[in-house]
């Protein structure tokens, strides 16, 4: 893979991070298979801008976003934050490294412990760092549910005494309130209504210019990835397959499969035409994936090199990266 090289206001840099789940058999209990979760994936985000990832479920966009934050180990690869190797760190080093990476997970009901209130729940990490007394924390907590549209009144409430968009904002505020530099957003609209959706999107955006947050925004859905991210990148069964601006992205797509993928979003005018490109067959085991390009066996235009030799991820223009033997050429 042809190395994405970091700037000065390079904030975390991914380089060919893998990450394999064994899959155990037999009496013994040997590793018997691996399920390539993430396999060789690179990127960089910059200080202030918001990366999206993309792709079906499964693709492990998810996984790499757990990953680069060391819940879960990797398998191999590196992650670089601010100059520092976070699989290395341990210690008070990790432990200063998690102040700065914060996330806000997908499900808001999952995410929050119902048996103590909100107030507590926020205010669990600066507890665990030793941050402030506890008048000065009970008063941060306030100032941060506040940021993000809830009063002072909801702090000695319970999880269960909230709707699926307010717990969102309580996730949001557990993840601000640690002051931190970057926040892996992980599919953090997914569960909620889409007029909820627009409101938490409205709200991540506001927080970024307020507080100069870099966010990697996880999703499916490419309308909202279009709508907050300033570059995307598109993952197909562990790897990374393409990486542009936004603006770029979705005015010229150069792999097939973000063609498809840019294809299914609606469209609100009724009259317009599009062309929609319907994917066939399913996607394959990341246990044993295709031989050469992974997408080759659902590609419309495969031909024999794409079975035999995978393709490098390389930029074919400037910040326009892709892994296609014929990108573009659909």
């Amino acid at each position: 893979m042809a190395s994405i090289s970091s700037t000065d206001d390079t904030l975390l840099e991914v380089r060919n991070l893998k990450k394999y789940f064994p899959i155990k058999g037999g009496f013994l209990r040997r590793t018997v298979a691996e399920v390539r979760a993430v396999d060789d994936v690179s990127f960089t985000i910059k200080r202030g801008e918001t990366l999206g990832l993309v792709g079906e479920s499964g693709c492990g966009k998810t996984t790499t976003g757990r990953t680069i934050l060391r819940l879960e180990r990797a398998t191999a690869g590196e992650v670089v934050f601010e100059g520092q190797d976070v699989m290395r760190a341990s210690g008070r080093t990790l432990k200063a490294l998690r102040r700065d990476m914060q996330i806000i997970f997908q499900d808001p009901y999952a995410s929050l412990d119902p048996r103590i209130t909100i107030g507590e729940s926020v205010a669990e990490g600066l507890v665990i760092h030793g941050i402030g007394t506890p008048a000065e924390r009970r008063e941060r907590v306030r100032e941060v549910l506040a940021k993000v549209g809830l009063s002072a009144s909801h702090m000695t409430r319970f999880p269960h005494e909230f709707s699926g968009g307010q717990r969102q904002r309580i996730g949001i505020a557990r993840a601000l309130i640690m002051e931190p530099k970057l926040i892996v957003c992980d599919e953090p609209v997914s569960a909620l209504d889409v007029s909820i959706q627009s409101q938490v999107l409205n709200l991540l955006r506001s927080l970024q210019r307020e507080f100069g947050l870099t966010y990697l925004f996880i999703a499916h859905n490419l309308a909202v990835v279009e709508h907050i991210s300033d570059r995307v990148g598109v993952m197909y069964l562990g790897k990374m397959v393409e990486l542009a601006t936004s603006e770029e992205l979705f005015r010229e797509p150069l792999h097939p499969y973000t063609k498809a993928l840019i294809s299914a979003i609606p469209n609100p005018n009724p009259f317009a035409k599009r062309e929609r490109i319907v994917l066939q067959g399913d996607v394959p085991s990341p246990i044993n994936p295709p031989s050469g390009c992974r997408f080759h066996p659902r590609c419309w235009i495969a031909r024999s090199i794409c079975k035999e030799q995978e393709p490098v991820f390389e930029e074919k223009r400037k910040g326009h990266w892709v892994a296609c033997h014929f990108a573009g050429q659909f």
